[in-house]
């Protein structure tokens, strides 16, 4: 919802770092992997209930994540780097309430599954969109830079980085945070169901 309105400020910040790592030849992809595995460490860190060193890794992996973007605006964007960038991101989202739910499996489970379940429904809602769009050559003008069509919704990156320092930092309150974004995460795949039905529905020309 609000990430939009972020990108001016991060682009700012990661500026200088990532010409010091083009300085250095460090590649966009090189950061985005590194930054994946980075963040997948937060799974064990979360499983033996040291929350304090999994939000340092899920923050590490964000300003990695911002990074291989500053680095590939300077080097040139490339097919590979969108692919690897939004696969990647996808794929941890996932596996943070996974550690939750090994840290305490009673209690948090169920609702690391539902919570799963509903980055399913925004994340299939929203490559879904960015596959026809592509095909259509349909553009977004509030993410211009990124290497596929971005639709928008109440639950984006920003948002869910919150959720999950919040979960960090209260991890008692696990089961409240993940029924409560899972249900935002609803509205945020009904919307995208019903713009991909209104814009996708539309002649193309």
């Amino acid at each position: 919802m609000i990430d939009a309105r972020n990108l001016p400020l991060q682009r700012m910040l990661l500026l200088t770092p990532a010409q010091r790592l083009m300085a250095l030849g460090v590649k966009a992809d090189h950061v985005t992997l590194a930054g994946f595995l980075i963040g997948v460490l937060c799974i064990p860190a979360l499983a033996v209930g040291h929350f304090g060193l999994a939000l340092v890794l899920i923050g590490l992996n964000r300003v990695m994540d911002g990074l291989d973007g500053a680095v590939a605006r300077l080097a040139g964007p490339t097919d590979r780097g969108a692919f690897l960038d939004i696969a990647l991101d996808f794929v941890f989202y996932a596996l943070v309430p996974v550690g939750f739910a090994l840290s305490d499996p009673q209690q948090n489970a169920l609702p690391a599954a539902i919570l799963i379940a509903a980055f399913v429904g925004t994340g299939s809602s929203f490559l879904a969109f960015a596959a026809v769009a592509s095909r259509r050559g349909l553009s977004t003008d509030a993410y211009p830079s990124k290497g596929i069509y971005y639709l928008g919704g109440l639950t984006e990156g920003a948002e869910t980085i919150a959720l999950f320092a919040a979960m960090c930092l209260m991890p008692h309150f696990f089961p409240i945070l993940a029924y409560g974004f899972s249900a935002a995460c609803a509205v945020t795949t009904a919307t995208r169901w019903y713009q991909g039905w209104v814009m996708l529905g539309r002649e193309k020309y």
